[in-house]
């Protein structure tokens, strides 16, 4: 599959103060998340989903649950959170950027595109 350039790609808010866009080929999707409703008093409710997902913290700083155990991760940092993992996140600072791969492609999150 040739190589595709995803300048324009649209951003999505998913929540107040939150956004993402995507790209994705036939069995990997990227998600940039940009957060700028931090600092969070309590994290996130947890949530959980098929697909393996990674992330790695662009900007910013975040606790991550993932499971029975947190993480304080920063710019530079990776998470890797395995199908069916219950995970959740609380951002520290007052704006953050999360990449995100998932396999399979998300297919709730093309829908809302």
């Amino acid at each position: 599959m040739p190589a595709v350039l995803r300048r324009d790609t649209p951003r999505v808010t998913i929540a107040p103060k939150r956004e993402r866009y995507l790209t994705c080929t036939g069995d990997l999707m990227m998600v940039v998340i940009d957060f700028e409703d931090g600092p969070m008093d309590e994290a996130d409710p947890p949530h959980s989903h098929p697909h393996d997902q990674t992330s790695y913290v662009a900007e910013g700083e975040v606790l991550f649950t993932v499971g029975e155990e947190t993480h304080r991760v920063q710019a530079g940092d990776m998470v890797a959170i395995p199908s069916d993992v219950p995970h959740t996140l609380q951002l520290l600072t007052k704006t953050a950027r999360l990449v995100d791969a998932f396999h399979p492609v998300r297919d709730d999150f093309l829908a809302q595109e």
